[in-house]
């Protein structure tokens, strides 16, 4: 079965993907969209949800909800913009390294253990702390130039595998240049590797952008979820009563790492073959008594009549 439709009839792959692009929809759509400005303030100060207001107001007044849909841009951003940059450079590396060999390998899987122990949220912290106007730009910059080299390290593995086999031979034999083998020979057979690196990059993104904003590392004059959290906690929202000032924010959270999870699980049956055939026989597994379950291939015994 072609993999791209066994990757669309999957029922994780459906849901996270309608999920996504309906915070894709709000990210777009936010500023334009959003029933108040997020920065004006009101009379009606920390007001639960109402008509005026469906997710009520803050201790200021101003709405949840703008804030809410306006702040998903900001996540977004810094989860593509991450993804991108350190999946760019990581098959670059990587894929280079498996395929050259010799010094250059070893030259790069040295930079790539190198960049493997660097700490990336202290990283961030510190320059953060150094450039009081760093932004979510400046958080996805500093992810995508760090978090590349396990990818890299996955990738370079792959490649040395994929370089011995008979067809990238068979195209090395009728006088295929290096970077066709490449590309047309190589590079299919990584994509679903580098798509399942592209969404962990993308969940640390969006983990590590919220957890700045909230510990109040990052201006919280940039909105985003964290930066609800951040005046939620600063000005004792749970203890006042006020949930809706800090349960949206949290359950869209929650909400989109489900759907990156979700996802990848999607691009692991893929890459897994016997991930592939549990999630494709697991309907019939269940109607004939058999539970599914990650870690093993289920074998299936006839009873003798």
């Amino acid at each position: 079965m072609n993999n791209r439709l066994m990757f669309l009839r999957n029922g994780k792959v459906i849901t996270g993907l309608v999920i996504l692009g309906f915070f894709t929809l709000l990210a777009l759509l936010g500023p334009w969209i959003a029933p108040y400005d997020p920065n004006q303030v009101s009379d009606a100060l920390l007001s639960p949800p109402s008509a005026a207001h469906w997710l009520g107001t803050d201790h200021t007044g101003r709405d949840i909800l703008s804030q809410l849909v306006v702040g998903t841009r900001g996540v977004l951003v810094v989860g593509l913009v991450a993804g991108v940059s350190a999946t760019v450079v990581g098959v670059l590396i990587g894929v280079t390294a498996g395929f050259v060999g010799g010094v250059g390998d070893e030259s790069l899987s040295a930079l790539s253990n190198m960049f493997l122990v660097i700490p990336q949220l202290p990283l961030i912290i510190l320059i953060a702390a150094q450039l009081p106007s760093a932004g979510g730009l400046t958080v996805a910059l500093v992810i995508g130039a760090t978090g590349w080299a396990w990818g890299a390290r996955v990738l370079r593995a792959q490649t040395l595998s994929l370089r011995k086999r008979d067809f990238v031979e068979a195209a090395r034999a009728n006088g295929e240049r290096t970077w066709r083998l490449v590309l047309a020979e190589v590079m299919p057979n990584l994509t679903a590797v580098i798509a399942s690196g592209f969404v962990g990059t993308v969940t640390f993104a969006v983990l590590s952008q919220v957890t700045l904003s909230f510990i109040g590392i990052t201006p919280v004059s940039e909105w985003n979820w964290g930066t609800i959290l951040f005046w939620a906690q600063n000005n004792l929202a749970l203890q006042r009563g006020a949930w809706w000032w800090f349960v949206p924010a949290g359950a869209c959270i929650a909400l989109l790492g489900m759907a990156l999870t979700l996802v990848n699980f999607g691009i692991d049956e893929i890459v897994n073959p016997r991930l592939r055939s549990t999630g494709l026989h697991a309907r019939s597994l269940r109607r004939r008594g058999i539970r599914p379950r990650v870690g093993f291939t289920p074998v299936v015994r006839e009873a003798r009549s």
